[in-house]
């Protein structure tokens, strides 16, 4: 294990039942960019301890099992990126949970994805990706597929609506194209009102395209060196977004609220860009 105290670390979950080499490398291609510590971090469930059946043999099993993928992530990670620090933690507790607390001190959260339909991932016991990312307190990259890099001009994709949450995506995703040395494209999808009496269409759509270039006016100030353009688009968020990162290095989006009671609201736009994008996902928690 490394020392990684004196630099911002980037967590990585690591399931030992899963491939999760994509995600430990797409993390350790982060940390070095940043100049950050890699932590890849590992739950298992505490033992069972009940009339009829004692859980401790399965327990230890886990934490073994837990203990090799670790070893392993970790080298995987040094040859990645050798010049990141790399520290690995196995803890006792409830996965989601347990990665959610150490989002407090961590500057970004990276998980593999299986791409499951709803269903799937709320049947999965094992499923950290909803409720991490819904009750994350910094921001949660998922990584379920490589980064498209066929455009001639690599880019990010973020959408904006105007929200605190769209704010703290695009605070985040022009600090990431500034890092990455790539473009950044700005997406507001525009639903015309329904109830209406105003007959100029055009008039609102260029209203919401001047809404849209003033909100990344100060931030395209402080990133001078990243090319921005903006884009409104009438459709469904979800449908939009997902055909703009097609060919995204990624695609930022805010969340809004801290996941309710129950830990899994993400919100429809979020929940939908994690089963459809084919391009890491990453979400942003409101200031």
């Amino acid at each position: 294990m490394t020392d990684t105290s004196e630099r911002p670390e980037i967590v990585v979950g690591v399931d030992p039942a899963r491939n999760w080499r994509l995600a430990v490398s797409w993390a350790a291609d982060a940390a070095e960019r940043r100049g950050s510590a890699l932590r890849l971090a590992l739950a298992v469930p505490p033992p069972r301890d009940t009339q009829h059946v004692d859980d401790t043999p399965r327990f230890q099993a886990r934490a073994v099992a837990g203990r090799n993928a670790l070893e392993a992530a970790a080298a995987w990670a040094h040859d990645r990126a050798p010049g990141v620090p790399v520290a690995t933690a196995l803890l006792e507790g409830n996965p989601a949970q347990v990665m959610a607390q150490l989002s407090t001190e961590a500057e970004m959260v990276v998980l593999g994805s299986r791409h499951l339909s709803r269903t799937e991932e709320f049947l999965s016991a094992g499923s950290l990706v909803v409720p991490v990312t819904a009750q994350a307190r910094c921001p949660v990259a998922v990584v379920g597929d490589t980064e498209h890099t066929t455009q001639a001009s690599p880019q990010l994709v973020v959408g904006v609506d105007g929200s605190e949450a769209s704010q703290a995506a695009l605070a985040f995703a022009f600090e990431e194209a500034h890092v990455r040395g790539c473009g950044l494209r700005t997406v507001a999808v525009w639903q015309p009102p329904v109830f209406t009496r105003h007959p100029d269409h055009a008039t609102l759509f260029r209203a919401a395209r001047q809404r849209l270039t003033e909100a990344t006016l100060v931030l395209a100030e402080r990133y001078p060196d990243v090319p921005v353009t903006h884009e409104v688009t009438e459709g469904s968020p979800v449908e939009v977004l997902a055909e703009a990162a097609e060919h995204a290095l990624a695609v930022v989006v805010g969340r809004r609220g801290r996941g309710g009671y129950t830990g899994m609201r993400v919100g429809s736009v979020v929940r939908g860009l994690l089963h459809r994008a084919h391009c890491p996902v990453v979400t942003v928690p409101a200031a």
